[in-house]
């Protein structure tokens, strides 16, 4: 197999199950978290966040490495300089974004500043989360659009 090819095929692989991931907690897994008593909210939410915050670390990764190597692969530096490549430097904040929070704010800050306030105001820490997670996936969403639209040749 061509390694341009092997590098497409983890980095879409990485980016269906980290963006996935992300839109099963914004659309289903948190709006039913808002359903349940709020003496509930926290331990369940950790639970699941915990099990789902080390694959999408996996995957944020291996998205990252794969799209560093299809870069370095295929010399498609000049591209960021291109407005119709617009798609690039989305797919890298998006990415960038995540990769903060998932390595470096969620362990030193966001953990302890989300339970304290959920124990405080569950119904504003949650509302809070999952309003910030919509954005973040509108944010994915318009990027894997953006990319998938761009690799087949229709540049806006």
């Amino acid at each position: 197999m061509d390694t341009h090819v092997l590098a497409r095929v983890i980095h879409v692989l990485a980016v269906v199950h980290w963006i996935g991931g992300v839109a099963m907690v914004t659309l289903v897994i948190l709006p039913q978290m808002l359903r349940l008593p709020p003496a509930d909210r926290i331990a369940t939410f950790e639970r699941i966040e915990g099990r789902f915050g080390a694959q999408a670390k996996l995957s944020t990764l291996a998205a990252g490495l794969s799209g560093l190597w299809m870069l370095w692969l295929t010399d498609g530096w000049a591209l960021f300089r291109l407005a119709s490549y617009w798609w690039l430097h989305l797919m890298v904040a998006v990415w960038a974004i995540f990769t903060l929070v998932l390595f470096v704010l969620e362990p030193l800050v966001l953990h302890r500043w989300f339970h304290q306030r959920a124990t405080r105001d569950p119904e504003g820490a949650f509302v809070l989360v999952l309003r910030m997670h919509r954005v973040l996936l509108a944010l994915s969403a318009l990027a894997v659009a953006g990319a998938v639209q761009g690799a087949h040749g229709g540049l806006w």
